[in-house]
C-alpha cells in the first residue's frame, strides 16, 4: 500500500512523519500524470504545487480553515488529499469530478474558481464573514503569478491589507502563466537575489547614503533599523507591503521542510500576510518541465514520452484558420493589429506575433484593459482584432458597451470557444456571448458555418465601420476548402442552402451541418425542410427569414447557446415585431441551467443540439400551428 492510499482526508495526512512527505509528493505526481495522460487536463500547473499543497494541508485545518485556489486548475493534488482519491480517475469525464475546485463537489472546496485573479477578493469576503460571525480560522488564497496580471487581484489586495484581518495570500510564482507574463509586474516579481548580491548591494547602499552631506548618516541609520526596510528597496516585498501585507519570501516552493516551518509560524499570526513561493511548472515530470506551455492544458498523451495520443484532425481547427487568415490579411493591411489576453497560442496568434511583433499585443490576464486598449487604437485609424475566448470576454462587458459600442469604434472581436467546449465545464463553456452582445447598440454579430466562412467573415469585419463580433467554436472545422481570396460576405445576409415546403430549420454557426443531417432524416419521413444558414445574429436577414417562415409556417431555430436571449430569441422578437401570430416556432438550444463537463459530442446530445434533437423538435412544432410558441422542453 502506498502512502497516498492511506489518505482519505487531511487528518490522515497529518499522521505521517515529515520524513515521509517527499515520498508522498512523488506518489501524488505519479497519480496526477497517470490520470491526466488518459483524460487530459491541466498538468504542468498542478505538478508545480504538489509540495505547497501538502504543506498547506499538513499545517492548516481544512475545511475549518478555508483554501481558495487561483486559478483552480492547479488543485489536482488538493483533490487527491481531500477525499477524492478514489474518484480521481474520473477527472474531467462525463459524470466524474471537475477539473476545478467546485463548492458543490466537496466541503474542502471553499470557492469555485474557473477564471483567474478572484481568490484574494473571495478570500477577503470569507474572512469578513468569519469575523462578523465571531468565528476563528485562517483564510488562505493561493494565487499564481499569471493571475496577478488581472486587475481584480489588486482590488482585493487593496482592501484586504488595510483591514488588518487574518488573511494569508500565497503567491505561487513560477515566472510563467499560460503564456509568457507581460508588463512591468512580471519583471518586478522575478527579482530574486543571492545572499552575496544582497550583501554587496547593501554595502553600496551604505556608502551612497553616508556620502550624502550632513544628512547621509542619519538617513542610513534610519533605513537599517529593520531588515524589512532594506528589503523593501530591493525585493517585490515593497509592492505587497504597500498594500499593508506582511511580506515573507521568496522561498523554495519544493522544500517541504521550509514550507511547513514558515506556514507553522504564519499560522500564529493574526494579520494579512503574503507568502511568496517560487515553484517550477511541470515539476517532477520531465516532458512538462521541458514544455510547460504544451502541458498547461493537454489532451491524452503517452505517459513515458509525453507524446500526444490524439490523432491529428484531418481538418484544421477554427482557431488555426483564424490565425492564418490574420497573417495573410495583415500582410496587405498595416492597420490590422492583434490583441489577446495571455493566450497567444490558444487564440492562434503565435505566427502573427512572430511576423508582426510591432502589431501584436498580449495584455496579460486583463480582458477589461485589452478591450479599452483596442478602442484607443481604433480611434487612431487602426483595425484592432481582439481575440479572446467567449467565457473570458464576459469579464470585459462594461468596456465593450461604453468604450467600444457607445462611440461605434471599429473593434473586431474574435470570440473563440463559442459554444460547448467539453471537459473544462461550466466556467469555460461559451454559452452566453450572443445574449450579452446582442442588446448592445451598434454591435454586429456573425457566426460561421465552416472554415471558409470564418475567413470571409474576418474580411467582412475588417471592412465594417463599427464594432463587430465573430463567434466560432473550439476544435476542428468541417474540412471545407478555404478561399485564399477571402471575399467579404454581404453584410446582414444569410443563405438558403436547402428548399422545403413543410418546415424551416434556421441554423446559426456550426449547427448548419447538424440541421442538414436532420433535414435528410425528415425527408426520409415525408417532411421537406428548408434550411437557412443565418450567418448573422445581428442584424438578422429579415427578408430571407420572413419569406421562408411564411412559406412553411413552421420554424425550428438551432444554436449552441443558451435559449434565453440567443439566436432563437432574436427570431421570435422578429416575428413579434412583424405581427406574425401564425408561425409555430420551436427553439433548440441550452435550457436555463449550467452545463457540466464532458465530451462535447455527448454534451450536445444531452442538450438536444443533435440530429435527433432537431428531428424531435421538428415533429413537435408541426403539431403547433395556432400561434408563435416556444415548446415546453423543446431542445432536450
Amino acid at each position: 500500500m502506498t502512502l497516498l492510499d492511506q489518505i482519505d482526508t487531511p487528518e490522515d495526512l497529518k499522521k505521517l512523519d515529515r520524513s515521509q512527505l517527499p515520498q508522498l509528493a512523488r506518489e501524488i505526481r505519479d497519480n496526477i500524470v497517470d490520470v491526466v495522460s488518459k483524460n487530459g487536463g491541466h498538468l504542468a500547473s498542478s505538478l508545480g504545487v504538489v509540495e505547497l499543497t501538502i504543506a498547506v494541508h499538513y499545517v492548516f485545518d481544512v475545511p475549518f480553515d478555508k483554501v481558495i485556489w487561483d486559478v483552480g486548475h492547479q488543485a489536482y493534488a488538493h483533490k487527491l488529499l481531500t477525499g477524492r482519491r478514489e474518484a480521481f480517475p474520473t477527472l474531467r469525464t462525463l459524470g466524474g469530478i471537475s477539473g476545478f475546485p467546485k463548492v458543490s463537489e466537496s466541503p474542502y472546496d471553499a470557492f469555485t474558481t474557473g477564471h483567474s485573479s478572484t481568490s484574494v477578493s473571495a478570500g477577503y469576503g470569507i474572512s469578513c464573514a468569519r469575523d462578523i460571525k465571531g468565528e476563528d480560522g485562517k483564510v488562505i488564497s493561493i494565487i499564481g503569478d499569471g493571475s496577478l496580471t488581472g486587475g481584480i487581484a489588486y482590488e482585493g489586495l487593496n482592501q484586504s491589507g488595510p483591514s488588518s484581518r487574518n488573511h494569508l495570500v500565497i503567491l505561487n510564482d513560477n515566472e510563467m502563466s499560460i503564456a509568457k507574463n507581460v508588463g512591468a509586474l512580471s519583471s518586478f516579481l522575478s527579482r530574486t537575489f543571492s545572499a552575496k548580491y544582497l550583501q554587496d548591494l547593501k554595502g553600496e547602499f551604505k556608502k551612497a547614503m553616508k556620502a550624502l552631506p550632513k544628512v547621509g548618516d542619519d538617513i542610513y541609520q534610519f533605513a537599517k533599523k529593520t531588515e524589512e526596510s532594506f528589503k523593501a528597496f530591493v525585493t517585490p516585498g515593497m509592492l505587497f507591503e504597500a498594500f499593508k501585507f506582511e511580506y515573507l519570501g521568496p522561498i523554495d516552493g519544493h522544500n517541504l521542510e521550509h514550507l511547513i516551518d514558515i506556514l507553522e509560524n504564519i499560522k500564529k499570526l493574526n494579520k494579512p500576510v503574503l507568502l511568496h513561493v517560487m515553484s517550477k511548472k511541470g515539476m517532477g515530470y520531465a516532458p512538462a518541465e521541458a514544455n510547460p506551455v504544451y502541458f498547461h492544458g493537454v489532451g491524452a498523451f503517452e505517459k513515458e514520452t509525453g507524446n500526444s495520443m490524439k490523432a491529428k484532425p484531418k481538418a484544421p481547427s477554427y482557431t488555426e484558420v483564424f490565425g492564418k487568415s490574420m497573417v495573410s490579411l495583415a500582410e496587405s493591411d498595416k492597420r490590422i493589429v492583434a490583441v489577446t489576453a495571455a493566450m497567444p497560442e490558444g487564440t492562434g496568434l503565435t505566427e502573427f506575433a512572430a511576423r508582426f511583433p510591432d502589431r501584436f499585443f498580449d495584455v496579460g490576464i486583463a480582458e477589461q484593459h485589452g478591450v479599452t486598449f483596442a478602442a484607443g487604437m481604433a480611434t487612431e485609424g487602426m483595425k484592432p482584432v481582439v481575440a479572446i475566448y467567449s467565457t473570458f470576454l464576459q469579464r470585459a462587458y462594461d468596456q465593450i458597451l461604453h468604450d467600444v459600442c457607445l462611440d461605434r469604434h471599429p473593434v473586431i472581436f474574435a470570440v473563440d470557444r463559442g459554444g460547448l467546449v467539453g471537459e473544462d465545464g461550466p466556467t469555460h463553456h461559451g454559452l452566453f456571448d450572443l445574449a450579452y452582445l446582442r442588446p448592445l447598440p451598434n454591435m454586429a454579430i456573425m457566426a460561421p458555418a465552416d472554415e471558409n466562412e470564418l475567413r470571409r467573415m474576418l474580411k467582412t469585419a475588417l471592412d465594417h465601420d463599427g464594432p463587430i463580433a465573430i463567434r466560432y467554436p473550439r476544435g476542428a472545422g468541417t474540412g471545407t476548402a478555404v478561399d485564399e481570396a477571402a471575399p467579404p460576405l454581404p453584410f446582414g445576409k444569410g443563405a438558403l442552402v436547402r428548399e422545403g415546403k413543410d418546415l424551416l430549420l434556421l441554423a446559426i454557426g456550426t449547427s448548419l451541418a447538424t440541421c442538414m443531417e436532420a433535414a435528410e432524416q425528415l425527408s426520409q419521413r415525408g417532411i421537406e425542410a428548408a434550411v437557412i444558414n443565418a450567418r448573422f445574429v445581428k442584424p438578422l436577414d429579415k427578408d430571407l427569414i420572413l419569406t421562408w417562415a411564411g412559406t412553411t409556417g413552421h420554424v425550428v431555430t438551432v444554436e449552441e447557446h443558451m435559449k434565453a436571449g440567443g439566436f432563437g430569441s432574436a427570431v421570435l422578437e422578429l416575428f413579434s415585431d412583424e405581427g406574425l401570430s401564425n408561425i409555430a416556432t420551436a427553439r433548440v438550444g441550452i435550457e436555463d441551467h449550467f452545463v457540466e463537463h464532458g465530451p462535447r459530442e455527448a454534451l450536445c446530445r444531452r442538450q438536444g443540439i443533435s440530429t435527433e434533437g432537431i428531428v424531435e423538435a421538428s415533429f413537435r412544432v408541426l403539431g403547433q400551428t395556432q400561434s408563435v410558441t416556444t415548446l415546453a422542453g423543446d431542445g432536450r
